[in-house]
Parts: C-alpha cells; sequence; structure tokens
C-alpha cells in the first residue's frame, strides 16, 4: 500500500478517530450538539495535527442528514459526497495558489446564494496566511455580514501573519502536537490492521522524528515498511529516515567525553561517506546530549530517548559528564548550529564544534586549569587559583566604576590620588605618555591619552579613509571570526580619518575604547587590519565627542595652535596654551556654551 493510500486509509472520519486533539472536539460537539455553530473558525496549529481533517468532519457533522449530529454517520448521501469532495456547496481552496483578490471576490459573490444540495455552505480555506492583503480586505466584509447558511473555516500554520481584523471575527482553535504516547500507540494500531510487524522502539522513533505531526509518522511508518519488507526494525527505521544509529552517538559521546580530538575526524567523515548530513548529525547530537542532561536532572521523568536501546550504557554516559559542562556543550553546539544554516562547508564548521567541545575546559574544574581553560601554576592549589580570580575581578569591577565616575585611573598612582586630583579642578588629561598609538607608558587602562588629531583632521573625507569605510564590514567579520569578545568592543567604533598608515576610530564608549587599546587586543586588530590590506596599518583610538569637537574648529585656533591636547615628547606631560588652562580650572570638563543677550 501507498503511502498516499496508507494515510487516506487511516485519515480521521470522524472526531473520535483524531488523535491529540480532545479539548478542540469537545467544544466542537457540543457547539453542534446545542445549535451554536459558528460562521467562522481559525484552526491554527503545526503541520499534520489534524487542521483539515477537523475542518472536513466539521463540514460533515453539520451537514449529515441524520444530523446536525455530533459525530457524522458517513453514510449518508452528504457524508460520504463530502468525504469524496463531490458536494458542491461544500469548498475547499489552497490559498497558497489561489491567493488573489478575484478567488474571494468568486467566494463573496456565491455565498449569497443558499446551498442545493446540503444544509450549509462551507468553505475551508487552507494556508489562509497566503492570501493577500486585498483578498483578506475582501474576505473580512464577508465575515462582517455572513449569511446564516455559510461556515467559514480557516486553517493555518502561522496565525500571526493574518490580520487581527480577522482573527477577531473567528472562533479560534489551537491544534497541538500529539503526544509521543498517542503517536506510538496509533501507529501500533495501524500495523496491528495492516499486518505490518514492528519493533517498539521502531514506533516510538518514528513517533519522535515526526515531531508531533500524525501525517508525517504515518509516512515515515509507511516508508519503513516499504525498506524493512517483512518487519520493521529500529535499526531500519534508522536507516531509511537519515538518523544516526545508537551505536554511533556513543562513539561520538565517548570521544568527546575522553577529550579525544583525534578520534572525532575519523567518526565524522564515516557519517558522511555514509550519506548523513552535518546539519542533520548536529541537531541529532544536540538532542543526545539534552538527553543525557534530562536523565542527570530529572532521572525519575522516563525521558524518551529514541537513540538508545542500552538504558543502562546511555545511563553510564551521562554519569561521565557533569551537568555543567552538558549546559555549555548544547550552548556552543546550538550556536554552531545557527552558523550552519549559511556556512558553505557544514562538514567542517560539525568537526570544529566536536573539536571544540573535546578542549572545553571543566567549568568547576579549577585544581589544574584556570577559568579560560589555561594551566595553574605549579605551587598553587585550587582554592589559591579562585580567590586569585576574584580577586582581579573585584579589582576589574572597581576600575570599571572609576572610569563611570569619571576618574582617571593611572598605572602607578592609587584611586584616591586621581580622585583628589580630579577634585582640585586642575584636570590632567592623558597624563601617561605615549610613545606611539596604542602603547600607553602607564599601562592601566586609564593612561590612554589621546592622539595628535591634526594630521587626522587634514586627511578628513580622503581616500584612505574612504577605503578602509568600504572594506570595515569585512574587517569586523574578520575579527569577529578570530575572537569574537574583541569584535563586540571593536563594533562600538566607527572609523572617522586615516593618515599615515594609520586609522582613527572613534568610540562613544570609554570602556569600550580602554577595552579595544589593551596591547593583545590592539595587535589582533593590527594584524586583521594588514590581512584585509595586504600592507601594515596601525590602529589609533579617540573619543567620538573629542573628534567632533576637533572636526568642527578644524583643531587650530588663528595662532596655528592646535586646541587638542599634545604630547610633550621629552617630558611626557600635557601641554596646552594658557587661557584653556584657565578655563579648564573654571568649568572642568563640561561642554559651556556662552549667549550673548
Amino acid at each position: 500500500m501507498s503511502h498516499i493510500a496508507l494515510y487516506r486509509a487511516w485519515r480521521p472520519q470522524t472526531f473520535h478517530d483524531m488523535v491529540g486533539q480532545r479539548h478542540i472536539i469537545r467544544t466542537l460537539q457540543n457547539a453542534i450538539r446545542e445549535d451554536r455553530v459558528s460562521h467562522a473558525y481559525l484552526f491554527n496549529g503545526p503541520r499534520g495535527t489534524g487542521k483539515t481533517s477537523a475542518a472536513k468532519i466539521l463540514a460533515k457533522a453539520v451537514n449529515c442528514e441524520r444530523g446536525p449530529a455530533p459525530e457524522p454517520c458517513n453514510e449518508c448521501d452528504a457524508c460520504l459526497g463530502i468525504t469524496a469532495g463531490t458536494v458542491m456547496d461544500v469548498v475547499e481552496i489552497d490559498a497558497a495558489s489561489n491567493r488573489g483578490i478575484d478567488e474571494i471576490r468568486d467566494i463573496r459573490d456565491k455565498v449569497r446564494y443558499a446551498p442545493s444540495e446540503v444544509r450549509y455552505k462551507v468553505y475551508i480555506i487552507d494556508e489562509v496566511h497566503m492570501l493577500t492583503t486585498e483578498a483578506f480586505n475582501a474576505l473580512l466584509k464577508t465575515l462582517e455580514e455572513p449569511p446564516g447558511h455559510v461556515i467559514f473555516i480557516l486553517a493555518t500554520t502561522e496565525p500571526h501573519k493574518l490580520p487581527p481584523t480577522i482573527i477577531s471575527r473567528c472562533q479560534r482553535f489551537d491544534f497541538r502536537q500529539v503526544s509521543l504516547e498517542e503517536q506510538t500507540e496509533r501507529l501500533r494500531l495501524i500495523c496491528q490492521e495492516e499486518g505490518i510487524e514492528a519493533d517498539e522502539e521502531a514506533l516510538a522513533y518514528i513517533a519522535r522524528l515526526s515531531e508531533g505531526g500524525m501525517r508525517d509518522a504515518i509516512g515515515l511508518l509507511e516508508q519503513s515498511a516499504a525498506f524493512g519488507g517483512e518487519r520493521i526494525t529500529l535499526e531500519g527505521a534508522v536507516d531509511v529516515t537519515g538518523g544516526l544509529a545508537a551505536e554511533q552517538f556513543a562513539k561520538l559521546a565517548e570521544a568527546v567525553r575522553d577529550r579525544n580530538a583525534g578520534a572525532v575526524l575519523p567518526l565524522v567523515e564515516g557519517l558522511m561517506q555514509a550519506g548523513k548530513s552535518a546539519e542533520k548529525c548536529m541537531e541529532n547530537f544536540i538532542y543526545y546530549f539534552r538527553d543525557l542532561l534530562v536523565l542527570k536532572l530529572a532521572p525519575q521523568s522516563g525521558a524518551a530517548t529514541e537513540r538508545i536501546v542500552d538504558d543502562s550504557r546511555f545511563r553510564e554516559m551521562a554519569d561521565g559528564f557533569s551537568t555543567e559542562r552538558l549546559f555549555v556543550m548544547i550552548d556552543v553546539l546550538n550556536r554552531y548550529q545557527a552558523d550552519m544554516k549559511h556556512a558553505l562547508q557544514p562538514q567542517t564548521l560539525f568537526e570544529v564544534a566536536l573539536m571544540k567541545l573535546c578542549t572545553l575546559a571543566e567549568p568547576n574544574d579549577v585544581s589544574g586549569r584556570s577559568a579560560n581553560g589555561a594551566q595553574a601554576p605549579s605551587g598553587h592549589t585550587g582554592d589559591e587559583v579562585v580567590r586569585l580570580q576574584r580577586q582581579v575581578e573585584a579589582l576589574e569591577k572597581k576600575l570599571e566604576q572609576l572610569l563611570r565616575n569619571g576618574v582617571a585611573a593611572s598605572g602607578g598612582g592609587d584611586a584616591g590620588a586621581a580622585s583628589a586630583a580630579s577634585g582640585s579642578g586642575a584636570v590632567r588629561r592623558n597624563s601617561g605618555s605615549r610613545g606611539s598609538f596604542g602603547s600607553s607608558g602607564g599601562g592601566g587602562l586609564g593612561a590612554i591619552g589621546k592622539p595628535k588629531l591634526e594630521p587626522f583632521v587634514a586627511a578628513l573625507n580622503g581616500q584612505a579613509i574612504n577605503q578602509i569605510r568600504m572594506r570595515w564590514g569585512e574587517l569586523l567579520q574578520r575579527v569577529k571570526e578570530t575572537k569574537i569578545t574583541v569584535h563586540a568592543w571593536l563594533v562600538d567604533g566607527d572609523p572617522v580619518s586615516a593618515a599615515d598608515e594609520t586609522v582613527l576610530v572613534a568610540f562613544k564608549s570609554m570602556m569600550h575604547r580602554e577595552t579595544t587599546e589593551k596591547p593583545a587586543n590592539r595587535e589582533l586588530i593590527e594584524q586583521v587590519l594588514h590581512s584585509v590590506f595586504n600592507r601594515p596599518v596601525k590602529l589609533a583610538t579617540v573619543m567620538l565627542k573629542d573628534w567632533q569637537a576637533a572636526s568642527e574648529n578644524g583643531a587650530h585656533e588663528a595662532t596655528g595652535e592646535p586646541l587638542e591636547l599634545r604630547m610633550d615628547d621629552e617630558s611626557g606631560t600635557a601641554s596646552r596654551p594658557e587661557w584653556v588652562e584657565e578655563a579648564y580650572k573654571m568649568f572642568g570638563d563640561q561642554l559651556v556654551e556662552l549667549k550673548q543677550d
């Protein structure tokens, strides 16, 4: 029996035949029994959950010659005609191919006439979200003032695409995914009626693979029956559906558990040679670790694991992973799965994801490794490492707080001295000397000064910065691929000028600028700049407000002295015109605007 024949043979003919939608069936039967049938219904839910079947059963129930009845008899001419599709008053329309205003206008013109064969005219519009805006407007008029002999049943998998005006005029029913137990029971019944032998594990696997859609489950059952011949086995069902066998899962999981990256590549290559897709392998592997996690957190829940036959071996595998590590691995696999949708080489990305899992440090393992996976220095216990890490985190938080409060942190001084200098009004920005862009003498984050802006102002909107702007998106992407944390800070900056093989990037946030200026981050960015432009390019940074002031004022007064802070090459101290110093003493760093009356 072909899939179409098998599906038609087991397509629900009465409400009693439907699986997993008891709440909807009961509501519809009560409405028919009490003569409270609405003029418009909206059936929405995942594919294969019985929306169109329920619509046809409802059409038969209200038009049954022995009714209206809560269950159609399926024996009278009306029921048989609606089942066969020969009753002209019950119309099923596919909105995906009939989505225009002309088709809806045709319906609007015909609903005025009374039904000729049955009691009600029933219009079943499948995939109704595909209608155009004009078609929805035409349908809305009919739904507002419907004739008493017409019933509209709208079916869709995406109700959020329907206009609220349409939804508000319909009784809405949400079809749910069919549970694993109900699907397995129905598949078992089909096998008994059709004389098909099937293993219980195979039926559970097919039910889980259909993701709650009974129609998909019947299709996979027929496909597995055609492949297996006399008997449907778990191995046959796995092979015909392109899944992974339990043994293959176990080998991959063992390699990840033992951090054996060398064993991962041959296993993945074997899967690819067997015709498995990298995307499907990634999806199934996430499910596998999800099942391990559920077994650890809720061992009494009886979590269904369709890929595992040997339950004792599965529990042994779960004991080999900590809960924290499973959480981290699932998160890593999920991120790589999102990237695989646009990857040209999904197999390579799958291999990289598995090798990443092999190299992940245990989240709570500090006895031999630090938080970033580096080996802890010999002679230090795990408690000492944790204590030092907490001290560093506390100092970083204090430093960030000082920066947010406008206090400049220096490499050699303490916070109190910096605060006193700020309170005295004698603001000395860029107190640390800088031999070149990006290298601060003090070593602290706050010691980063402001570069000389005159060359950059002179080169404003030049050819060099235009070339950099054209390829800035490519540079950001390469930085992201190299180290995503550096990209998170650099993306806040905008390239504003370029001069002397140096690109000037303006930042809105002081914290983002200071983090970008860290030696390791600066070195990585300049390496990427070199690879993008095929020549050494330096990085200079400035705060956006400082750059705007310099570019608007031309960075020069009539005397030719720059308003921006200059660095004395010999002493390393900051110098500015005397009148600027007096202005800073009076107003500090705040911008003051003077207006004449």
